[in-house]
């Protein structure tokens, strides 16, 4: 017996007008201090009953810490609000969602916090997801990632199934003012996690075609949402292709680029969207090496389904990874660990912590092929130098 889980997504132009219609008196706005700055807060709080009680916590950094998520769900036990409302990228909203669960769970411990663990939400709140990026589709998942302290650092990938939002707003009005280099990131990373679930070991007849849709969505129009900012079109299908491959994704799982990013970016400080970008092409480089019917009729089907030539699995695989490539170019993506700017020492120094937490990432088990140590290690090294997967 399987579920899939959605929230209620509320899309298109002027989507973020649907607040007006929902009874909220008392709400907490989780956000950060750039978010408010740009005045997308108060495009949503415009839209509030103007007697509605209202409270900000803005403290939410890239890449939100386990420390800052304790802070937020003690704002909301001392405000106790029937509304979160989360308006940001998918760290604000990951954010809200760990905090909400800490809210109604005080005793939890969210390292040990499973998706059959019995937790308890809706009691005293509900949440409303309003991404400003097109990015990571945190708006329609149950899951979210925070950073946890140590030396290094890691990132906890975790969730529950009742912690997908009451509602998502997907306006593209909310991420017209987002840089060109947030644009490129988050869109990298939707593109990334819709490919991810449609080769995930999960992968089923519900996901498959959101994942397809939101694959296309991302390659087309990409490059346009990120050379013209302006262009409400190419924003509203990249908000479009991060929800989708969200549903896709949280339905399924992603696999071996998000593991390799989390670790990445937890030991580095490299965005989300960046760290998974880079590596997709080499993951799927490696499992284009395993002789699999399924995984080689997955690269014909999606290389296809986005207009490719895929009259074979190798010939497919190449022009997908070649088009990923392509398509990181034009936006002024790296294709490569040394490009970020991490030095070769650096990379060496962190490479054993980089592997082992990778291995330890929960998201891994959706990968259709497990590298062992070494070709985790072989992988990272060709990620850094830029070379071809052979192992």
């Amino acid at each position: 017996m399987w579920f899939f889980r959605s929230p209620t997504l509320v899309y298109g132009d002027d989507a973020l007008d649907y607040l007006r219609e929902l009874n909220i008196h008392r709400a907490l706005i989780v956000t950060d201090a750039n978010i408010e700055a740009a005045g997308l807060v108060q495009k949503a709080t415009e839209r509030l009953d103007s007697q509605a009680a209202l409270a900000i916590f803005r403290e939410v950094e890239a890449e939100p810490s386990l420390a800052t998520v304790q802070r937020g769900a003690a704002a909301l036990r001392a405000f106790d609000p029937q509304w979160i409302i989360a308006i940001g990228g998918g760290s604000v909203i990951d954010a809200a969602k760990a905090m909400w669960v800490l809210y109604e769970n005080p005793d939890l411990d969210l390292e040990a916090l499973a998706p059959m663990t019995p937790i308890v939400l809706r009691q005293r709140a509900r949440l409303i997801a309003i991404p400003t990026t097109a990015g990571t589709g945190s708006e329609a998942t149950w899951a979210f990632v925070i950073t946890l302290p140590g030396n290094p650092p890691r990132k906890l990938g975790s969730g529950h199934p009742l912690a997908v939002p009451d509602y998502a707003i997907v306006d593209p009005n909310m991420s017209r003012s987002a840089p060109q280099q947030l644009t490129a990131d988050s869109g990298m990373d939707a593109i990334t996690q819709a490919i991810e679930a449609f080769f995930s070991t999960w992968a089923n007849d519900y996901t498959d075609g959101l994942s397809l849709a939101a694959a296309r969505l991302g390659l087309e129009h990409l490059a346009r949402a990120v050379h013209h900012p302006d262009d409400l079109i190419a924003r509203e299908k990249m908000a479009n292709c991060a929800a989708i491959g969200g549903l896709a994704y949280i339905n399924s799982m992603v696999g071996l680029a998000h593991a390799m990013g989390h670790a990445l970016g937890a030991i580095f400080h490299v965005p989300h969207g960046r760290a998974v970008g880079l590596f997709l092409p080499y993951v799927l480089e490696f499992y284009a090496l395993e002789p699999s019917p399924t995984i080689q009729q997955r690269f014909v089907e999606l290389a296809r389904f986005v207009g490719l030539a895929g009259d074979d699995a190798d010939q497919a695989a190449k022009q997908l990874i070649a088009r990923l490539r392509a398509l990181a170019r034009a936006v002024g993506q790296p294709l490569t660990i040394a490009a970020l700017g991490i030095s070769e020492s650096a990379f060496y120094e962190a490479l054993d912590a980089l592997v082992d937490n990778t291995m330890s990432d929960t998201v891994l088990f959706g990968a259709p092929r497990q590298p062992s140590l070494a070709e985790l290690r072989r992988l990272f090294v060709c990620a850094f130098e830029g070379t071809p997967v052979t192992v």
